[in-house]
């Protein structure tokens, strides 16, 4: 099987599903000829047109509000948000308008529109353009929530999402974005709510999201040379999030540890934590269960103070230990 990047995964989806459906455009900031903050859209206004493509004005409220009001009325909009931290802006259409409105009208009205954002630090890009809000989208019923980390994930989720007839906000980790994978030329789906075990495993299980599955995999290989065998579990999406899944690997391994970019405080590692402590699998637990995440602090723009921000493949192969008593 061929081999392309992440960014090459979400272009492809995209691509085959608005060649199959007249319905979908895409919305953005600089996504026509520019092809977008990071070129995702790169290319896709020469097949597309500008008609499909919209560049927009510098405005995520018109930008997701235009969104919910023509996908209201049978459209199927994509948009791009440059970076997530801007979702702030467009927080009153998303959170009061697409969230709330096929509830509202009991179920008569679909608001099917995706929200496009990448996000997480690692690039330099400091304090306003690094942050990972994803908790907040997670706490809003009628959002669903997609973070995806492999380029695989990517593109099956894409289409999956943009099939839906609810508002799915995508998150795309900028560090994914030139990592490789094995990508079927051919459209496909992956269910939403169905989490995958990247790595199996028998001493501890490790839930990771985004770009902390990486890091949980080479920090897995370290322990390996140590005898330690990890589970790996990726979510994939947080709403609807697959319990059955993390319970069922936390019940074989009597070990969790959980990891995610944003900030610990209030983030969907508690979530989790509280998932599985309330489920059978807590008379299964052999250790504390151990929470990694983000320090409360803005994400720096000095390389250094940014990588200690947030945790690192020694912070898990540490936490790992811990809940072993192997420190």
């Amino acid at each position: 099987m061929r081999e392309i990047t992440y960014l090459e995964a979400v272009r492809e989806a995209m691509s085959q599903v608005m060649r199959e459906n007249e319905d979908v455009y895409l919305m953005g900031e600089d996504i026509g000829v520019y092809g977008g903050a990071f070129g995702v859209t790169r290319g896709m206004i020469e097949e597309f047109g500008p008609e499909r493509i919209r560049n927009t004005p510098i405005s995520e409220a018109a930008i997701a509000g235009a969104a919910v009001g023509s996908a209201m009325t049978g459209m199927r909009p994509i948009i791009e948000l440059q970076f997530s931290d801007f979702i702030t802006i467009a927080m009153d259409q998303l959170v009061n308008q697409a969230a709330k409105n096929r509830y509202m009208f009991g179920g008569k009205g679909k608001v099917p529109m995706v929200v496009r954002t990448p996000a997480g630090s690692g690039t330099g890009a400091a304090a306003q353009h690094s942050q990972s809000l994803e908790a907040w989208m997670v706490h809003v019923p009628g959002l669903k929530v997609v973070q995806p980390s492999t380029a695989y994930d990517a593109k099956g989720l894409l289409r999956a999402a943009i099939e839906d007839d609810n508002p799915v906000i995508f998150y795309e980790h900028k560090l994914c974005y030139r990592t490789k994978g094995h990508v079927p030329e051919e459209p496909y789906t992956i269910p939403l709510g169905k989490a995958d075990i990247k790595r199996e495993g028998t001493d501890v299980t490790i839930v990771a999201t985004a770009i902390m599955v990486h890091k949980a995999l080479a920090a897995a290989v370290e322990l390996e040379k140590e005898g330690i065998s990890v589970e790996i579990v990726d979510p994939r999406t947080l709403v609807p999030l697959d319990e059955e899944t993390i319970i069922q690997s936390v019940k074989k391994t009597g070990r969790l540890v959980v990891v995610h970019e944003a900030v610990k405080r209030g983030g969907i590692g508690g979530e989790i934590a509280s998932l599985v402590a309330e489920s059978e699998a807590f008379d299964y637990l052999d250790a504390p269960i151990k929470r990694l995440g983000g320090k409360p602090v803005p994400i720096p723009y000095n390389p250094i103070l940014e990588k200690a921000a947030i945790p690192q493949e020694a912070d898990i192969i540490q936490a790992v230990k811990e809940t072993l008593n192997r420190v």
